[in-house]
């Protein structure tokens, strides 16, 4: 991070109890010249990676639906949000960190996956960038019922759906993941379906 118009001048651990939250201050060089002094609160909690499984033959998506905490706190009645496999890379790269993922949470063991693109999705108070990829899945290829692991309590519902039923869900709000909402998008541009 070398950059001649930002000047870190201190950080600030405020929580590190899930993963790390700083109160950073700086300096940032204006347009016209002058230097002004900000201070901003950065969360991070690692990088991640989520995949869209799609079957072109049958035409459909798999999904998952488990309960989001934060959404439930912000107005979603039940907590409940059906999003796309995705999971924190740990020390994994992004591509084994989706393969993985994509076994415990959907049972699904997927050997070829297509990296599509990258994004910052919360960049105003998020360091997190996440890598997106696409895979082609197969009856086959199901080798458990995934649910993810016990251990991490996450209680995850497999769904297999229509695409054009996924993608119509976007426009009910019952489809209100970001990551998830990106990933039809690019199907559906794509054609992959």
């Amino acid at each position: 991070m070398n950059n001649n118009h930002i000047k870190i001048t201190k950080t600030e651990l405020l929580s590190d109890n899930w993963y790390t939250l700083n109160k950073v201050t700086y300096e940032y060089l204006n347009k016209n010249g002058t230097w002004e002094t900000h201070s901003r609160e950065a969360y991070d909690r690692g990088n991640g990676a989520v995949i869209l499984l799609y079957n072109s033959t049958i035409k459909k998506v798999i999904l998952t639906r488990q309960f989001r905490l934060p959404t439930y706190i912000n107005g979603n009645e039940d907590g409940m949000l059906i999003e796309a496999c995705a999971g924190l890379l740990d020390k994994d790269n992004a591509e084994d960190c989706i393969r993985k993922e994509t076994q415990e949470e959907t049972g699904y063991n997927i050997k070829k996956v297509e990296k599509i693109f990258e994004s910052y999705m919360s960049p105003g108070s998020v360091t997190e960038i996440v890598y997106f990829f696409v895979a082609e899945y197969t009856p086959a290829m199901k080798t458990s019922e995934g649910g993810g692991l016990p251990e991490e309590q996450e209680n995850i519902e497999v769904l297999e759906l229509d695409f054009d039923q996924a993608y119509h869900m976007i426009s009910t709000g019952e489809i209100k993941d970001g990551k998830t909402i990106m990933l039809l998008q690019y199907a559906k541009i794509n054609n992959l379906i």
